[in-house]
């Protein structure tokens, strides 16, 4: 045999070697597919299952799915808490409707009525009982008589045997009287001044931060002026009411002369540029001669601080005091001249029937009523929304 070539040895050696990290190779990538096979198919077996319980719960729980559209728009769930959540804060109660307000007048008024007309004929002494219900519901002997008068002068014999007829023309003459020709509040002047008057505890003051409200609301700029002096807390309820509404209230000390406290408000109004000045005044009896000379001369006093004003010079009067409403605006009325009227509570009492006798008493027109405690239950006087109120 012959001798073997060192070189072939050397390169047979590596082949052999090479040979062998194949193998090895090939042995490791078999091991891993078999292990990475498995995994795969443990995997697949497991969702698979997971897929069928959650099929299984879904359609246990949830029978119609929704749409996508719907899944979309559905809001995240908030996360749990521990601490107990806040209470909701109450809802402002909603303004009384008008026939609301004037339940306890119309109660007492119209459901009378009705029982007296629907005996039959307007006899005299139907006419009797009819005068009576009249006067008792604060209309007044006055404007109960010129009622009575009316009816039996317009209504034929057969009208007046008529329940319905005499009901629906003593309707016609009630709106006749309250409505009273007056002209709106235009607020031309800059600022305009309104003089707010009335005897002790009728609600001045509630109905001027009332107003304030309405008027700031509506865009207007407010300033409230604090004149009644001698009450300190009518001077912070003021303070109240123009935090609550962004009005302006100027004031003075306590005590002070209640005409430089309304001369300065109107000062000050004309100095911001605002539309309406409204001057509190100190409740006083109607009887008090000396008192009822100092509403002269605070009338005088806001004429020097802007020519002309005020504009408007309104009484305020408690519905509740009935007829003595009218003793109260006629003695007013004679120091001051009473532009308009402003009726509160009248959802308080059964005396609705004063507006009637105001309005025929006086000739001045009933601007606002009160018949509620809500900022929006201080509205406009409507004659006709009156009149279809009480005779609901």
């Amino acid at each position: 045999m012959g001798a073997v070539d060192p070189g072939l040895l050397v390169l047979g050696g590596f082949a052999f070697f090479f040979f062998l990290l194949v193998v090895a190779a090939v042995r490791k990538m078999a091991r891993g597919q078999i292990e990475e096979g498995e995994t795969t198919k443990a995997l697949d077996e497991g969702e698979e299952a997971l897929a069928a319980e959650a099929e299984a719960a879904t359609e246990a729980e949830v029978p119609d799915a929704p749409d996508e559209g719907d899944a979309a728009e559905a809001p995240d769930e908030p996360e749990a808490s521990d601490e107990p959540s806040e209470p909701d804060a109450p809802a402002a109660p909603a303004p009384k409707s008008l026939e609301a307000g004037l339940e306890k007048t119309r109660k007492g008024f119209m459901a009378r009525l009705g029982d007296l007309l629907s005996g039959g004929s307007l006899d005299e002494d139907l006419v009797d009982e009819l005068e009576a219900l009249l006067v008792t519901s604060d209309i007044g002997i006055r404007t109960t008589e010129r009622l009575l008068g009316d009816l039996r002068g317009e209504l034929s014999r057969k009208e007046l045997k008529d329940g319905d007829a005499v009901r629906a023309r003593l309707r016609e003459k009630v709106m006749e009287i309250v409505n009273v020709e007056r002209a709106p509040l235009a607020y031309t002047h800059q600022p305009t001044v309104i003089m707010v008057i009335g005897v002790n505890g009728v609600g001045k003051t509630t109905t001027i931060g009332k107003l304030a409200a309405r008027l700031v609301r509506d865009g207007k700029k407010v300033v409230l002026g604090a004149g009644d002096t001698f009450r300190a807390a009518a001077v912070e309820q003021l303070e109240i009411w123009g935090e609550r509404s962004g009005a302006d209230v100027v004031k003075g000390a306590e005590r002070a002369d209640p005409s430089s406290v309304v001369f300065d408000a109107i000062q000050h109004a004309k100095r911001v540029n605002a539309d309406v000045c409204l001057c509190d005044t100190a409740g006083r009896l109607h009887t008090k001669v000396n008192l009822m000379e100092e509403l002269k001369k605070l009338r005088r006093v806001m004429n020097k601080a802007m020519e002309g004003a005020p504009h408007e010079v309104m009484m305020v009067l408690d519905a509740t005091t009935g007829q003595n409403a009218i003793q109260q605006a006629e003695q007013f009325k004679g120091a001051v001249e009473v532009d308009s009227i402003a009726l509160t509570k009248l959802d308080g009492t059964a005396k609705g029937g004063v507006v009637v006798a105001i309005c025929d008493n006086l000739g001045v027109p009933v601007r606002y009523i009160g018949i509620g405690e809500q900022v929006d239950d201080l509205r406009d006087f409507d004659p006709t929304a009156f009149v279809d109120a009480l005779f609901a």
